[in-house]
């Protein structure tokens, strides 16, 4: 049960993650700010601009926690900087749908108070609400050293 990972560098690799994909917006956000402002500074051009980079930023959050936790890493920056990897309940790589599916199954873990979240604590696979339902596991280690038979972590 020990290769489980845990709440805490569970929360300290969304950290990681938030920080990466904040930097990444901000720069993002200042190139499309300076591209529509153009030469005459007018900022009614960015009227309705809000709505673009939320939308925006939805896609990207979804690209990366999805693509990444789907790839051959199995987890995104933060969470391979701490040793941790995706996978779904038999050991395997997930799927770029499951991983869509599991970004999307933590706005449920979210809105219920982060219980969602908070289950990680206390549950026997360290598993969140948005993990049962997408039917993963985030576990230590590299995709090398997971392998297909999780009996080893029982």
């Amino acid at each position: 049960m020990e290769n489980y990972a845990g709440f805490w560098i569970r929360v300290l690799a969304y950290i990681i993650d938030t920080i990466i994909l904040a930097l990444a917006g901000s720069v993002l956000g200042a190139i499309y700010v300076f591209s529509v402002l153009g030469l005459d500074n007018d900022p009614s051009y960015l009227s309705g601009g809000a709505d673009l980079l939320n939308l925006f930023s939805i896609i990207i959050s979804v690209a990366y926690f999805a693509g990444m936790e789907s790839s051959t890493w199995q987890a995104t920056l933060g969470k391979k900087a701490l040793g941790l990897v995706v996978t779904d309940v038999s050991g395997n790589r997930i799927s770029l749908m499951r991983g869509v599916g599991r970004y999307f199954a933590k706005i449920l873990s979210a809105i219920i108070l982060l219980i969602g979240f908070i289950m990680v604590a206390f549950t026997a696979r360290k598993q969140g609400l948005h993990d049962i339902i997408a039917g993963t596991l985030v576990l230590k280690g590299t995709p090398e050293t997971v392998g297909t038979d999780l009996s080893v972590f029982e």
